[in-house]
């Protein structure tokens, strides 16, 4: 069963019933002949096929937008009886819009074809008269030919090939927003993540050592030994308390300028496995250790990576102070040139930071809990940022030279090619 064509556009059936009236007029009025074959005729028809053919054409307009080729072959055909009949002028100027319809509204391949075909049957319509009749007036005929046919045509090649323009100018514009709106929430997703590392990485290291401190500080009969707990606990709260306001600042003045603030380099690692050790005295038989292993004199780092190295080793000394047992924590550093030892070459050279700290083994009830609640964040935040440099990272128990320990192992490229971070 063929499809059920949509029903006409109103326009169309004005169009149409419009043309209808107006050549009826113009038949009462006596005016037929407009556009006649005369000689060129091979039959004569009588009056009744122009309006046969007005009627013919009135319906192909109500078909030019939901069928233009049925309309476009109706309209010809009825255009054929009418110029051998005496011709109406609507019924010639409703078949003009019948072929600027088809190109419009019809197929891409009907809008490709149709000019082509009005080019070739106007050539035809110049040349056949005029080697027939042999007459100057002869060639009115490929004039006339050319105005029902390759005029209206042409014209609507240019306007559908500016609606289609138009429409991919749209569709652009939409494919541009929505990027452009991806973006924006990948842009937002990124900036939570980086400001909840920083979160993470700025407080959650105070307040672990606030924990393990009032721990000690309730369970200690010493007078001193809880005094200097106290201390401990009272610095790292306001140091906390002070990366929390520089956090706000920064999150309330993201429409301005915020003061900026210097990021921490591997210069500060001294301070910061001092701050360690200050921090592990409530903590029994931790020795904490740093070595450089870095060539001396060599080109300053790239800020993300010297940046990155800082957290990580900061990170896992504070999961150190929650977790480790008693025993040396090693913090070292090393550069290659051509990538460590053990792993693939990395164009560039890359920078190796490793944090070793005891591990307890025994199974069941003997095995101490954390001295400190965690939230398992500081691991993911240290995989992000390493992630964010295209690096690697290796993190979990290891079985040295010394027996058993966690070791946290980071290679962080130097080349430039993994993205921002902070």
């Amino acid at each position: 069963m063929p499809p059920r064509l949509p029903p006409p556009h109103r326009v169309d059936v004005a169009i149409g019933l419009g043309g209808l009236l107006g050549g009826l007029l113009l038949m009462g009025l006596g005016l037929r002949g407009g556009v006649y074959l005369g000689e060129l005729s091979p039959i004569t028809l009588p009056q009744w096929s122009t309006v046969t053919a007005l009627v013919a054409m009135a319906v192909a307009e109500l078909l030019r937008r939901v069928a233009p080729g049925t309309a476009l072959a109706l309209g010809t055909a009825a255009l054929a009886v009418d110029l051998c009949g005496g011709s109406l002028i609507a019924t010639v100027l409703m078949y003009t819009d019948l072929v600027y319809a088809a190109v419009l509204y019809g197929p891409a391949s009907l809008a490709r074809r149709l000019p082509p075909a009005c080019v070739a049957t106007t050539v035809v319509a110049t040349v056949v008269p005029l080697a027939l009749l042999r007459t100057p007036e002869s060639l009115f005929i490929g004039l006339v030919t050319a105005l029902l046919t390759f005029a209206p045509a042409g014209t609507g090649a240019i306007v559908r090939n500016h609606q289609e323009a138009a429409e991919a100018a749209r569709l652009e514009a939409e494919r541009t927003a929505l990027l452009a709106e991806l973006d924006r929430r990948e842009a937002v997703v990124a900036e939570r993540g980086r400001m909840a590392r920083e979160l993470h990485d700025r407080v959650a290291g105070h307040l672990s050592a606030i924990a393990i401190h009032s721990t000690a500080a309730q369970s200690l009969g010493d007078a001193a030994a809880t005094d200097q707990a106290l201390t401990v606990i009272r610095e790292n709260s306001v140091l906390g308390l002070a990366e929390m306001r520089r956090l706000i600042e920064l999150l309330r003045d993201a429409d301005g300028e915020p003061e900026p603030t210097a990021a921490p380099t591997l210069d500060a690692l001294d301070a910061l496995v001092e701050r360690a050790r200050s921090d592990a005295t409530s903590v029994s038989g931790l020795k904490f250790t740093l070595r450089d292993d870095r060539p001396s004199g060599g080109a300053a780092l790239p800020a993300p990576v010297e940046l990155a190295a800082y957290r990580i080793v900061q990170e896992s000394l504070t999961n150190t102070l929650k977790h480790a047992a008693p025993g040396e924590v090693t913090v070292r550093l090393a550069q290659h040139a051509d990538g460590p030892p053990e792993g693939g070459v990395l164009q560039g050279g890359v920078l190796e930071v490793g944090v070793t700290s005891p591990y307890d083994t025994r199974p069941g009830d003997t095995h101490p809990g954390p001295r400190a609640p965690g939230s398992g964040m500081g691991l993911i935040g240290m995989r992000e940022r390493v992630s964010l440099l295209g690096g690697t990272l290796e993190a979990g128990p290891h079985t040295g030279p010394s027996g058993a320990v966690w070791r946290v192992r980071a290679v962080l490229p130097l080349d430039g090619k993994g993205a921002m971070t902070r």
